[in-house]
């Protein structure tokens, strides 16, 4: 499976049928931590306004999954062994790995990355383990009698199973992408796409914020993020971004928690924290510099703002390659850009106006839509557990064997349809052949 479906957002699995036309269900959710989550919490607030009770089944040490925050949404804590900083580390090591190293070559990327995943997968088996082996939290959870699992990652199983047979059973899938960012290709009835479904309108920013907006003047302000799970660099990449942002007519509004660096310019204020939808949503924004994940991608398309993408791990690879194939992005090198590289490449989509009209078709394209994005996921959320299940969209391929699913027995019988006469054929051609032979030479002999 690629590392675009891995990403891939939720993943619906029906636990019961008790759910009735028309009332409201529970649901139960597994989730992840990071993006995941921020797009998944915006999808479970909006079953709790619908009247749906919903429970997120989570450890102790999750990073993001704050269950002692004012909602209501319900929570199910089990304890782990490692703490809140230890997943962080964890989290930080697998970035650093994947961006810094496993770039490098591409014979020494696939065993590192295959690696990296192995230590992943551990991480959440040993995650599956401590739920399933603990009874009290098991039989808690089936006297729930939920109607749906509701889940960004694989869930826990009581029984070993391969990764395929457990996202076989699959009912749903909302895939955060749309046709803005997609190329055109063919899915299954039970494939949605719900890409940007966390875009909103921009709200006013905080008034220190705002005042540093509206000193750029006509020139505008570049916002520059690189995401929640990069929030330091090495000195050096530091400096040649600094730089390169210094040399800018436009203020730049810059998300690093990092040493400052020491070619950081008077334009150039950096945060902790940027309210990142709503700067791109103000009107001064002229450009986004962003390592491409899906969040910032969609916040930039909903509000038309050009890119220049920096893409590090994961699927920001394709995510950008997306954009610059659209006309709406510049693509740098993370390893081997220069301040120059950045100076030019904000210089283009800033003054070229093409990557302003392309994004701006995206955008336009983003809002053209039957439903937003939001109303699609729960409608086929609630849909599920309306019709206990959606087996009526579940393609039978994943009940097929690995040789039915590539028709390697259908092949099989019409080779032997085709071999087996063909065999006869030629052994009867032989012997009368040999019969025909033998007469002649009989004859002659005679």
């Amino acid at each position: 499976m690629s590392l675009k479906h891995v990403s891939v957002l939720l993943l619906l699995l029906q636990l019961s049928s008790c759910f009735r036309y028309g009332s409201c269900g529970k649901v139960l959710v597994w989730p992840t931590e990071y993006s995941h989550w921020m797009n998944l919490n915006v999808i479970l607030e909006e079953l709790v306004r619908r009247g749906h009770e919903v429970i997120v089944l989570n450890h102790n040490a999750s990073i993001f999954v704050d269950s002692g925050k004012t909602t209501a949404i319900k929570f199910e804590t089990f304890p782990i062994d490692a703490t809140k900083e230890d997943m962080e580390v964890f989290f930080m090591q697998f970035v650093n790995i994947w961006t810094n190293v496993l770039q490098d070559s591409y014979w020494e990327y696939l065993p590192g990355l295959q690696n990296l995943f192995s230590e992943y997968s551990n991480s959440c088996e040993d995650l599956c383990k401590k739920v399933v082996l603990n009874k009290k939290l098991m039989t808690k959870l089936q006297e729930s009698k939920f109607d749906i699992l509701l889940s960004d990652a694989v869930g826990p199983c009581g029984r070993p199973v391969t990764f395929y047979e457990l996202v076989a059973k699959a009912d749903m899938w909302l895939i955060r992408s749309y046709w803005d960012l997609e190329f055109p290709r063919p899915t299954l009835p039970n494939v949605h796409f719900v890409g940007g479904l966390h875009c909103k309108p921009a709200k006013p920013l905080p008034k220190d914020m705002e005042d540093f907006v509206q000193s750029s003047g006509e020139e505008g302000v570049v916002v520059f993020s690189l995401g929640s799970m990069v929030s330091n660099m090495t000195e050096e990449r530091a400096n040649v971004i600094a730089s390169a942002l210094a040399q800018l007519p436009q203020k730049v509004l810059w998300r690093f928690d990092g040493k400052k660096p020491e070619t950081l310019g008077p334009n150039t204020q950096m945060y902790n924290w940027i309210p990142q939808n709503d700067l791109l949503g103000h009107p001064k924004t002229r450009a986004f510099v962003t390592h491409g994940g899906a969040n910032g991608i969609y916040e930039a398309i909903h509000h038309g703002i050009p890119m220049v993408g920096i893409p590090l791990f994961g699927e920001q690879h394709d995510n950008i390659a997306y954009m610059t194939a659209k006309g709406a992005a510049v693509r740098l090198n993370w390893k081997t850009m220069s301040s120059e590289d950045l100076l030019n490449a904000l210089r283009t989509v800033i003054h070229d106006p093409s990557y302003k009209e392309n994004v701006m078709m995206l955008s336009r394209i983003h809002h053209d839509q039957p439903m937003k994005p939001l109303d699609t996921a729960v409608f086929w959320i609630e849909h599920v557990m309306r019709h206990k299940g959606a087996k009526h969209l579940r393609v039978a391929a994943h009940d097929l064997t690995w040789y039915q699913y590539h028709s390697l027995d259908v092949i099989g019988f019409l080779l032997a349809c085709v071999t087996i006469p063909t065999y006869l054929v030629i052994k009867i051609c032989l012997f009368v052949y040999q019969k025909l032979v033998k007469t002649e030479k009989k004859k002659k002999s005679d």
